[in-house]
């Protein structure tokens, strides 16, 4: 839910609204489904695929960030991977820990 509700923020913020119309806006204390969570991760990747695709090919502005488009999809990266790794820690803390060919499949993307 944490990263959908980032990645909506971003993109109402750096995006001009529009990308993030109609994407799932999840209330704090809600408990979506699995499949619920996944149509969201994947409508919001698609978001940014296109927000990212009009960014390079200059048709929409990167606004705010003064440092250019890859050192924005490099914070973009880093922020998205520190989410998953607090996922993972929260998890583990709780006694719900993951095996390792899941751990690695986040993190691996040569293995999908």
């Amino acid at each position: 839910m944490r990263i959908c509700t980032q990645r909506l923020r971003w993109l109402e913020a750096k995006g001009g609204g529009c990308l993030a119309e109609g994407l799932r806006r999840f209330e704090s204390k809600e408990q979506p489904s699995r499949a619920e969570l996944i149509k969201a991760l994947r409508a919001s990747t698609q978001a940014f695929r296109r927000f990212w695709r009009e960014v390079g090919d200059g048709v929409r502005p990167l606004k705010g960030q003064k440092k250019g488009i890859a050192v924005s999809v490099a914070y973009f990266v880093a922020h998205e991977s520190h989410h998953r790794g607090s996922i993972l820690l929260t998890l583990k803390q709780c006694g719900h820990g993951i095996d390792k060919n899941t751990v690695h499949d986040i993190w691996d993307w040569h293995r999908r």
